[in-house]
C-alpha cells in the first residue's frame, strides 16, 4: 500500500513553475508514494479569533487532509529571500489550535524552485527552520535548490531530461528515507 504524501505549493500562480515541478514529482513518483496536490490558496490568514470551537470550514479541512497523510513535499519559490506568506500561513494554521499539530511526525522534504540561480535557497532554509519546530523530521540529502526552471522547460511545458532526472533523485531519496522512518 502506498504511503499517502501531501504536496503543498508555494505560488499561487495558474501556470507556476513550482505546480509544473509538483506535477513532474507526482508523474515520477515511486509506487510506494501517492503525491496529493492540497490547495493552499483558500486559507484565510491564520487569526486565533476564528480559530474558535468553529473554525472556518477551509481551517478544518485542510488540518484533516493533513492529518490523513503520512508525509509532506514543500514546492516553493522564493520571494524576496524569504518563504511565501502562502505557505507561512498553511503552517500556522496546520500547527493550531496550540497542542493540536497536524505536522507532528511527518516525514518531510523541502524543493525550492527559482528562476534565479541560487534555486530559492534562502527560502529553503527558511522553511527548515519551521519543521524543526513543528516536529518533522525533514530530508536533508539530496538538497533540493533547483535555479533557472525558467530554462528547465520547453515550449510544449515539458522538463528537461537533466532536471527530471535530478527530481528522480529526490522523490526516490525521499521514498527510501521514509520507509526506513516507517
Amino acid at each position: 500500500m502506498s504511503k499517502k504524501i501531501a504536496v503543498l505549493v508555494g505560488s499561487l500562480r495558474k501556470d507556476s513553475y513550482n505546480l509544473k515541478v509538483a506535477k513532474v514529482l507526482q508523474q515520477i513518483a515511486p509506487p510506494s508514494l501517492s503525491l496529493l496536490v492540497i490547495e493552499i490558496g483558500d486559507l484565510p490568514l491564520y487569526n486565533e479569533d476564528i480559530d474558535t470551537d468553529n473554525p472556518p470550514a477551509s481551517y478544518t479541512l485542510f488540518r484533516q487532509e493533513i492529518t490523513d497523510c503520512q508525509g509532506v513535499i514543500f514546492v516553493t519559490p522564493e520571494y524576496n529571500r524569504g518563504l511565501p506568506a502562502v505557505i507561512k500561513n498553511a503552517i500556522d494554521v496546520g500547527s493550531r489550535p496550540y497542542g493540536k499539530n497536524a505536522w507532528a511526525k511527518k516525514p518531510a522534504a523541502v524543493v525550492s524552485v527559482s528562476q534565479g540561480a541560487i534555486g530559492g535557497f534562502g527560502a529553503n532554509h527558511q522553511l527548515r527552520q519551521s519543521l524543526v519546530f513543528l516536529d518533522m523530521p525533514t530530508l536533508q540529502q539530496p538538497e533540493a535548490y533547483i535555479g533557472n526552471i525558467n530554462t528547465a522547460f520547453d515550449e510544449n511545458g515539458n522538463i528537461s531530461e537533466k532536471t527530471k532526472a535530478f527530481l528522480s533523485q529526490i522523490i526516490n531519496s525521499y521514498a527510501s528515507w521514509i520507509e526506513k522512518l516507517s
